[in-house]
């Protein structure tokens, strides 16, 4: 059985080691001017150090360059780009067609992982970009298990899913949280996500929690649970999934590192050992809810839902 990469989404270099041990094959980093909702902030600095530990311990670093760009920051790609062919980062995540633009022009060589959050939900659109380049799709969170596979079944490229994390289920370009505390006639600087971290929108009506935070690409609202399939992998592995990804956005460290590892021995049992896996699935799964924060239940996502046309 194939056995899929694990891909972890790191809070800092530090961070990015203990993944390494923990069982990561590859890593998404990045800076905020470029990438959505990263764990962590990755300086040109960090980058560089990123990659020559990645590939000195055989693993794979994806720079996440999937903002949404204005005319101004548009100029700066092309050094930017140029910046990661040097370094010999494995693969740029990308959504906006600017950046594939630019890429043919400073890095034709270049891999490319087209990722639009919401808009990679059928297997033509994954193989359309695949025509102009992307090596991997990656598939909005919104799908079924049943969609995922057929997906897999006729694609061209490769297919990442996300296996456990938040979602983000809005965000907007504009500072709402400022303007919100402007009209109130309060001072608020712009949050960073680390220190934006307990802020909570409360929905009365849903008794939901909504993590929210500011950052250089406006307001982000993710959603109230954090989807965890450590219990249901081995469907996906046996249609070929080709990456799982956990993305640690708002998730300390540490805790990043012990979900990995459990990860990364369910997926090693699902390749190895299968009645394994069946006999220990649960108690994987409640390890996970041992370590989840109060505040941040777990579910299953899109996976099981119903469809309806």
């Amino acid at each position: 059985m194939k056995r899929p990469e694990l891909l972890v989404t790191p809070a800092s270099v530090e961070n990015m080691k203990d993944l390494i041990e923990a069982g990561a094959d590859a890593f998404v980093i990045g800076e905020q001017r470029y990438g959505l909702r990263l764990a962590g902030e990755f300086t040109r600095n960090d980058v560089e150090e990123a990659v020559k530990i990645a590939h000195d311990k055989g693993k794979k670093v994806y720079v996440a360059m999937n903002a949404i760009f204005h005319n101004d920051i548009v100029e700066e790609l092309n050094d930017y780009i140029g910046f990661l062919r040097d370094q010999h980062v494995d693969s740029i995540i990308f959504g906006d067609p600017a950046v594939l633009m630019a890429v043919r022009e400073t890095a034709p060589e270049m891999r490319l992982h087209w990722n639009t959050e919401t808009t990679a939900t059928n297997w033509y659109t994954c193989n359309y970009w695949g025509r102009r380049g992307a090596k991997r799709a990656v598939l909005a969170r919104e799908l079924s298990m049943d969609a995922i596979i057929e997906i897999k079944e006729n694609a061209d490229v490769e297919i990442e899913v996300q296996v456990h994390g938040m979602t983000c289920m809005f965000q907007s370009k504009r500072s709402l949280i400022g303007n919100y505390y402007e009209y109130r006639g309060e001072a608020m600087k712009v949050e960073n996500r680390h220190e934006a971290a307990g802020m909570l929108l409360y929905d009365k009506e849903r008794d939901n929690k909504y993590p929210i935070f500011e950052d250089e690409n406006g307001t982000h609202i993710m959603s109230p649970n954090d989807m965890c399939i450590i219990d249901e992998l081995q469907e996906m592995m046996e249609a070929g999934i080709d990456s799982f990804k956990i993305d640690g956005v708002l998730h300390s460290p540490e805790y990043i590192v012990e979900v990995t590892r459990l990860y990364r021995k369910a997926i090693d049992l699902v390749s190895e050992d299968p009645e394994e896996y069946e006999d220990v699935k649960d108690s994987l799964l409640e390890k996970i809810e041992q370590l989840q924060p109060k505040t941040r239940p777990l579910d299953t996502g899109f996976f099981f839902k119903e469809t309806v046309y």
